[in-house]
């Protein structure tokens, strides 16, 4: 009798690890979710104790320090959480010969580029957190082969802190919103993601390998964060017939603390082609997202 998939998640109540712990598993698949702060990943120890009680035959890093702004001023903190922690899981999984699947970011580009971005093209993060990802990426592959590496961008749930939850918040408290439409992109749904996770985790169940590298995905189509706020506002009026002004601005017109990429736009086709692996049109992801807030949202 073949013995069931056991699956460890790191960080099971972020926002894609909370959709991780809820996703449409295989039958039989044990799926042990460790939350902060039970799993502190800058805490010496903590990854090999974990690894070392639970046994899993595939190991999830849903862990990340993704506070952009705040990174800046959080230097060392970025770099263990983003950098040595998943570099400790993958040395960790290659000592035991258990797979790991990492989520990075697009803000390992600088966003200058005229087209889409594909894996090979060059990596120049602008900031900290960019910086920290991509660093976190190198030692993943220099401690494991068996690594699957999802880069992924502008991620929503409708469980913790995010784009959507912010702006239908303000939609009902605000007359009029400013949001920046000179930064390309795809909103990607957390449970998406964890969608893909569950099928890449069933392809190495059933073959005992996947397509091992590094994959671009997000949800399908690009946008602008005033698009997407748009979207947002106009399905927020449908509920509550409430929808403030959007004005479009420029990235310059409101400063942060951290450079944001002007071109985010990732080229998901060779997840597809590779892993099978693919988001809907991230519009049909963020209305599911919205119905759910509406309707039954988390307790978070």
């Amino acid at each position: 009798m073949k013995v069931p998939m056991k699956v460890l998640v790191l960080g099971s109540n972020g926002q894609l690890g909370f959709e991780l712990m809820r996703a449409s598993w295989a039958p039989g698949t044990d799926v042990v979710g460790l939350p902060y702060p039970e799993f502190d990943v800058t805490r010496p120890g903590d990854v090999e104790k974990a690894i070392a009680a639970h046994a899993p035959d595939l190991l999830v890093n849903a862990t990340a320090h993704t506070a952009v702004d705040k990174a800046e001023s959080e230097v060392d903190l970025s770099f263990a959480i983003n950098r040595d922690g998943p570099g400790a899981m993958a040395a960790a999984c290659a000592a035991r010969g258990i797979p790991f699947i990492h989520v990075s970011t697009d803000y390992v580009f600088d966003g200058t580029k005229d087209g889409i971005y594909t894996e090979d093209d060059p990596i120049n993060p602008l900031g900290v957190y960019g910086a920290s990802k991509a660093a976190g990426e190198e030692a993943v592959r220099a401690a494991t082969p068996e690594h699957v590496i999802l880069r992924t961008s502008w991620v929503y749930s409708a469980y913790g802190n995010n784009f959507v939850k912010t702006m239908l918040r303000f939609g009902k408290e605000r007359e009029e919103m400013r949001v920046v439409a000179d930064q390309h992109g795809s909103p990607t749904a957390a449970a998406d993601l964890a969608a893909a996770i569950v099928h890449i985790a069933g392809t190495i169940e059933k073959t005992g390998a996947a397509a091992w590298g590094t994959y671009h995905l997000t949800g399908s189509g690009y946008t602008t964060w005033h698009e997407f706020a748009e979207h947002i506002f106009r399905r927020l009026e449908e509920r509550t017939g409430k929808r403030p002004r959007l004005t479009a601005i420029g990235t310059a017109d409101y400063p942060t603390p951290a450079r944001r990429p002007a071109n985010s736009r990732l080229d998901c086709s060779r997840a597809k082609e590779r892993l099978g692996v693919s988001c809907p049109p991230w519009r049909e992801s963020v209305d599911r997202v919205i119905d759910e807030l509406f309707t039954n949202p988390p307790q978070a």
